[in-house]
């Protein structure tokens, strides 16, 4: 019998493959696109967005995306070993996204399925040159995600577990969510999540405050997220109330700097100003600097300024995952 392979880091999240593509506010105008927001689009409006932008002048590129698999990509390239729990369908997309994961030496762990209806699950960005991403995102078979996706045996050796909220739309993925929080805890790991989104926090409050106050044992937040879990608008007030259910809290506030809390202990890690080309993957890859540090056993205070770093490097290129080699960054900085 094959002894299973260990990883550092588990994700689960949406597998979106992201077609990236720069353009104008005109042809935002045009497209009756939204500019710098996020939007969910249906299956005849992302083909139709695919469409315009392979009519473009500026060609497109196609990079494995969705908020967990850009933090495990900056995880993965600062050294540890990762493993993606997500779905996509056996077509053009998905066997891509399931190649370059693996190219990138993360372990795509649920092979493409073949035969279903749903397509995989891609997101059109729209870049303006003022560094605004417009994102239509179209699910997909990725929304389909459930507990028999989840094999505990992705978890021997007690890796760190991480979760989007994002996925919490469905009851399906909710139950995946608790199976992998179970067979993490299980094999002597940790598991945490990122909240998100404010929208989504507003439409499975009471799930995200079971998780927070229960299988979770770390999660990242913003500002907006955090006050609207626990709906209260002082910000203080909400994360006294986070740090009384999970042991380890953790809130980004843009511009300013970070606050983790664990315990008794708080401490804020300091942002990096830097000129801000391309915003989105900020809190994708805090959460990578962030969980690298965790699941390496430095203080919180170094692994907080681990995550800003990491989020400074990335906002300064088009693109959510990082493009310098942040490790030697966290080195010129004593951290690692």
């Amino acid at each position: 019998m094959s002894t299973p392979r260990r990883y550092d880091v588990v994700g689960i999240g949406n597998a979106v493959m992201d077609v990236i593509a720069t353009t104008d506010d005109a042809t935002l105008t045009r497209l009756g696109v939204d500019k710098g927001i996020m939007q969910l689009v249906d299956r005849a409006r992302s083909e139709f967005l695919m469409a315009a932008q392979a009519a473009d002048v500026h060609r497109a590129q196609l990079v494995p995306g969705g908020s967990v698999a850009n933090t495990l990509a900056g995880i993965g390239r600062l050294g540890l070993g990762t493993a993606f729990i997500g779905r996509v369908a056996q077509d053009e997309l998905g066997l891509g996204y399931a190649r370059e994961t693996e190219t990138e030496g993360c372990a795509f762990v649920n092979p493409p399925v073949a035969g279903e209806a749903l397509p995989t699950s891609r997101s059109i960005i729209l870049v303006t040159p003022d560094g605004e991403r417009s994102m239509n995102t179209y699910l997909g078979i990725s929304a389909e995600l459930s507990p028999a996706d989840v094999d505990p045996a992705v978890f021997a050796g007690g890796p760190w577990l991480f979760l989007e909220g994002y996925l919490f739309d469905r009851p399906e993925g909710k139950a995946a969510f608790l199976k992998a929080a179970e067979a993490c805890h299980a094999a002597g790991g940790q598991a945490g999540i990122a909240l998100s989104d404010p929208f989504c926090v507003d439409r499975h409050r009471e799930d995200f405050r079971r998780l927070v106050a229960g299988p979770m044992d770390y999660v990242i937040g913003n500002v907006h997220e955090w006050q609207s879990l626990y709906q209260v608008e002082d910000l203080e007030e909400a994360l006294g109330l986070a740090a009384a259910d999970c042991g380890t809290v953790i809130c980004t506030r843009s511009g300013e700097d970070a606050i983790l809390i664990r315990g008794t202990e708080r401490v804020t890690a300091p942002v990096r100003k830097v000129v801000p080309v391309d915003a989105t993957g900020a809190g994708d890859q805090f959460a990578a600097g962030l969980i690298y540090g965790l699941a390496t056993g430095v203080g919180l205070s170094a692994a907080g300024r681990m995550g800003c770093i990491a989020a400074a490097e990335v906002i300064g290129h088009v693109g959510a995952r990082p493009q310098q080699d942040v490790k030697a960054l966290l080195r010129a900085e004593g951290l690692a």
